[in-house]
């Protein structure tokens, strides 16, 4: 059965309430329709529903939307379905519904009475009992915390930021190396090489009584430019291992007598304890020096001769 207000009116703005039904099963909804028609360049709220009941025992369950019709002559019609709930059995009145449009307080006229029907129980019938619960499945998110779950976002970002500072730490700053500090670019081989043995030259090592430090430091400058020129690990390699590598290498092999002299007289004053005169330590240098003008990059050699041209133009 559907019960249906008188439509009340107050200017141009007419209200209208209905139920779906009188009766409701208790704990069940049911819709209350409202209907509002007015000009269309009017504002109005409905007072009846700011609360979430319409009275102690019939509750809002849903305020819902309103959905506004245009009709002829700029008027509207809105529509409103209200769904209403309540739980114990009984005979309730509804409440007139108010609407304020303009300075004016409209009412639906007369009031609507709902009927809540307890649920039927035959007491004759069988008695039930529960369904076994069903196995639930495992699953690993049902025993994660909440703080854990809801944010896994900011926890995943976070062991990101960890995981990249541990290994800037074993990459970098472990090694003593400052990722952040610009990298100086590494001389060629050849200046490089010429270079250490200016400055190696200059510290008058064997002229203090140092010839083991002198020869060591003149064949590791010689081994890391094997190293760097020709791709060879003169680094790891004992004397007669580099020599090997070297009469192999068609640009290094025209030089080897004086590396071989070099590394000779070294490994005799290094592992032999052996003293040598000024100018064995003289000639040494100076074959350590030819070793690596004969054997430098074309374009370094092609660089040498410009620069002597250049010197000789200007004189």
């Amino acid at each position: 059965m559907t019960l249906t207000a008188i439509i009340a009116t107050a200017g141009n703005t007419t209200i209208g309430v209905k139920l779906d039904s009188t009766h409701v099963v208790m704990g069940k909804t049911i819709t209350m329709h409202i209907n509002i028609t007015q000009d269309d360049n009017v504002n109005g709220l409905l007072l009846s529903l700011v609360p979430d009941t319409l009275n102690s025992m019939v509750e809002i369950a849903d305020k819902g939307k309103a959905d506004t019709t245009a009709l002829d002559n700029n008027r509207v019609q809105i529509r409103h379905d209200v769904t209403l709930q309540a739980f114990d059995p009984g005979t309730y009145q509804l409440p007139p519904i108010l609407y304020v449009v303009g300075n004016d307080t409209l009412r639906s006229k007369e009031s609507l009475t709902l009927t809540v029907d307890s649920i039927k129980v035959d007491p004759n019938g069988k008695i039930k009992d529960f369904k076994p619960l069903a196995q639930v499945p495992f699953k690993l998110m049902d025993w994660v915390p909440d703080f854990i779950s809801n944010y896994w976002w900011a926890w995943l970002a976070g062991l990101l930021l960890i995981a990249c500072g541990l290994y800037s730490y074993l990459k970098w700053f472990k090694k003593g190396i400052n990722p952040l500090k610009p990298i100086k670019k590494r001389l060629p081989p050849y200046q490089e090489a010429i270079q250490a043995l200016n400055a190696l030259k200059s510290r008058n090592l064997w002229q203090n009584g140092q010839e083991k430090q002198y020869y060591t430091e003149l064949t590791d400058i010689l081994r890391v430019y094997i190293d760097r020129r020709f791709g060879i690990n003169a680094v790891e390699m004992t004397s007669t291992q580099i020599m090997e590598k070297i009469r192999q290498n068609k640009d290094a092999h025209i030089a080897n007598d004086q590396l071989n002299n070099v590394l000779e007289i070294a490994d005799f004053v290094k592992f032999a304890n052996m003293h040598t005169l000024a100018d064995d330590n003289e000639i040494a240098f100076q074959r350590a020096l030819n070793f690596v003008e004969q054997t430098k990059p074309v374009e370094d050699a092609a660089t040498d001769d410009n620069d002597q041209e250049g010197k000789e133009a200007a004189q």
